[in-house]
């Protein structure tokens, strides 16, 4: 494969990536502040500084949510700032996990689901900026520049 075309290929697999976090994080938010909690324990909060889940939920929906939302919109406008807003939504991603985590003191498959979407992201930004010898650095969405 081709340089261009292994850029292409790099490119909308961060699109896609970048708008499951996107809809992933908003539809998680909403449902959370809809059903106060999606029918999670409250003892789930017992260890962290939340006494129900409306903070939770608007962070999930807001941060992360807000900064896919963003980073898939700049993505697809193939703006210069991209890139960046992608990786701090895969980072806002990890940070999201890592802290979920240690506030409810227990792990699930989604969880490890959403880390592996946060990394994923992270690698195809790495990948983009021509930080991986395979991929040279090239214009958003394929080119040779």
């Amino acid at each position: 494969m081709n340089h261009g075309r292994l850029r292409s290929v790099t490119f909308w697999s961060l699109v896609v990536v970048t708008i499951f976090n996107a809809l992933s994080a908003i539809g998680g938010g909403i449902a959370m502040l809809a059903t106060d909690g999606l029918g999670m324990p409250s003892s789930f909060l017992a260890s962290g500084p939340f006494t129900s889940f409306t903070v939770p939920s608007l962070i999930l929906l807001i941060v992360v949510g807000g900064s896919q939302a963003v980073a898939s919109a700049l993505l697809l406008a193939r703006r210069d700032s991209a890139l960046l807003w992608s990786s701090i939504a895969g980072f806002g991603m990890l940070i999201w996990i890592f802290a979920e985590t240690a506030l409810i003191n227990g792990i699930s498959w989604l969880q490890v689901l959403y880390f592996a979407t946060g990394m994923l992201q992270l690698v195809l930004v790495l990948a983009l900026l021509g930080v991986v010898g395979w991929l040279p650095r090239g214009q958003l969405g394929g080119g040779s520049t």
